[in-house]
């Protein structure tokens, strides 16, 4: 189907060719249009411009559907170059993407990696601190029990030396003590022995003794074996006889061996003594 308009003839099916056409004589046009007015005025000539007539010469349509066809081809070649630059493009985008989501995966796995070796690091040395800290309360425990038992050892060696020592001591003085004991017995004894035979020796019995008869004289001595005096603590009924007897004490005084007698001996045995005077040996 075709219209004609003012010379013009338009094929249905072909717009872009008479665009073509019609744009590019109107170019022509107004170049000479252009060059027309451009001329001196004084000069300037009414110039009948030439008409020229655009005519659309109809092309073949089996080479114009050739030409459609190959123009489609060619844009759907470059709709699929798009359409493949645009996916290599998204494809690279993902790419990028996912090895950027890989690095920060692994940099995650590796940071996490090291958390876990520091935090087992940490772990053992702290175990091994406590195990050292340990050991060590463990090895002074045992050093300070050792000590301990030492010093319990030295205090019971001292303590069985000291009880060795004080048995000895109360074993010495018990010896010495009997050995005083029995020192002073003797001296004592002698000295009693002795008063008695100078007293014996000094007594004068009165011719009104009798068997029976019984005094009991207190003398008082000083250490040096002097008499301070003599006095009769139980009578014999018969003053004579009291009389003799302490007439044979102050006979007999002063008793200078006494003077050689320790003085705790004199004062325990000697400072105050007494004397039975009984006439035992007489016949009536």
């Amino acid at each position: 189907m075709k219209d004609t308009f003012n010379n013009v003839v338009i094929y249905n099916g072909y717009p872009l060719s008479v665009a073509v056409a019609v744009t590019f004589h109107s170019a022509i046009l107004a170049l000479l249009l252009f060059l027309q007015s451009s001329r001196s005025a004084d000069v300037m000539e009414l110039v009948q411009p030439t008409v020229v007539k655009a005519l659309l010469v109809q092309e073949n349509p089996q080479v114009a559907n050739e030409r459609v066809r190959l123009e489609r081809q060619q844009q759907q070649q470059q709709q699929r170059v798009r359409e493949q630059e645009q996916a290599q493009r998204a494809a690279e985008a993902e790419r990028q993407r996912q090895e950027q989501a890989q690095a920060e995966e692994q940099a995650r796995a590796e940071e996490q990696r090291k958390a876990r070796e520091l935090a087992s690091l940490r772990q053992r040395q702290e175990k091994e601190r406590l195990d050292a800290e340990q050991f060590q309360r463990e090895q002074e425990a045992r050093a300070e029990e050792q000590r301990r038992q030492r010093e319990l050892a030295e205090a019971q060696r001292q303590q069985e030396v000291r009880d060795r020592e004080r048995q000895r001591e109360r074993e010495a003085a018990d010896a010495a003590a009997a050995e005083l004991a029995s020192s002073e017995f003797e001296m004592v004894q002698s000295g009693t022995a002795l008063i008695q035979q100078l007293v014996q020796e000094s007594w004068s019995r009165p011719p009104s003794a009798r068997n029976g008869m019984r005094a009991i004289l207190q003398m008082r001595l000083l250490p040096t074996g002097e008499l301070v005096d003599v006095s009769v603590t139980q009578s014999s009924g018969d003053p004579a006889f009291d009389r003799s007897a302490e007439n044979a004490v102050y006979g007999a005084a002063p008793f200078r061996e006494l003077q050689a007698l320790p003085i705790n001996v004199f004062n325990e045995n000697f400072r105050s003594l007494s004397l039975i005077f009984e006439p035992e040996d007489l016949l009536n």
